[in-house]
């Protein structure tokens, strides 16, 4: 299987999977490509198929990574998906495997990947994972967990102290964490902040942008992670019905 890694030559021309057509991510789509560019040079790897669908691995140095976790000289996967007509055809094994050749001959202890204690939107299926020789290395509430895939039995990976067990903050409205990784999310915060406004509720974005802003991150997903009034609440991008009825539920309680 022929697949192509993205570069700072050939970015530009090549689309990136995630909403191809989408009117709603433009400009999201038009940072992350920005975000990868400034991250090549230190590693970032964006390997794909080069077809027009959602077929692709993205992974990278932990040092580059904004996953909040401890695992000195190990590899992180930052996204991977394989959709529609393409599952199921081996690509997700293949794309799996170069990255674990590519991290070991760049010399890493081994690999880690956010996913949940069951099958939940924009986390990686865990399912899959252990399928592929990966363990459960540490859990947060409340339902994230870690997996690792050690080429060295020298470390053991865990969540950063930042991500607190009990996933408070303090915010008397709505606080969002979230970075450029995902295209969608600048569109999806801006839409939640007016539509909180409509219930005369804060709502305070918090951009990631660096390493050690992830470090600082309550939330182990830093794509997006959102709170009210201190309590953890979601990390699924929500549009405008979804999130009122979460708004109108949270004001019940």
């Amino acid at each position: 299987m022929e697949f192509l890694t993205l570069t700072k030559e050939n970015i530009d021309s090549e689309h990136i999977c995630c909403a191809i057509s989408d009117k709603k991510s433009v400009q999201g789509y038009a940072d992350k490509k920005q975000w990868i560019k400034q991250r090549i040079d230190q590693g970032y790897v964006f390997l794909k198929l080069p077809v027009r669908g959602k077929v692709f691995i993205e992974y990278c140095p932990v040092e580059v990574s904004l996953l909040p976790v401890e695992a000195p000289n190990f590899m992180v996967i930052n996204c991977f998906w394989v959709s529609g007509k393409y599952k199921k055809s081996g690509y997700g094994q293949a794309l799996l495997q170069q990255c674990i050749d590519d991290s070991k001959l760049k010399g890493r202890d081994g690999l880690v990947v956010l996913c949940s204690d069951r099958k939940r939107p924009f986390l990686s299926d865990k399912k899959f994972f252990i399928k592929q020789g990966f363990t459960v290395c540490d859990t947060a509430d409340p339902y994230f967990e870690l997996l690792t895939l050690n080429f060295s039995k020298k470390i053991k990976p865990r969540f950063s102290d930042s991500v607190s067990r009990v996933q408070k903050v303090n915010s008397e409205g709505f606080i969002a964490f979230y970075s450029k990784q995902c295209v969608y999310t600048n569109y999806y915060t801006d839409l939640q902040a007016q539509i909180a406004s409509r219930y005369n509720l804060s709502y305070q974005k918090v951009l990631i942008e660096n390493r050690e802003q992830a470090l600082n991150s309550p939330s182990p997903f830093t794509a997006y992670a959102l709170y009210f009034r201190g309590k953890f609440i979601t990390h699924e991008l929500t549009a405008e019905k979804k999130f009122i009825t979460i708004i109108e539920r949270l004001l019940q309680q």
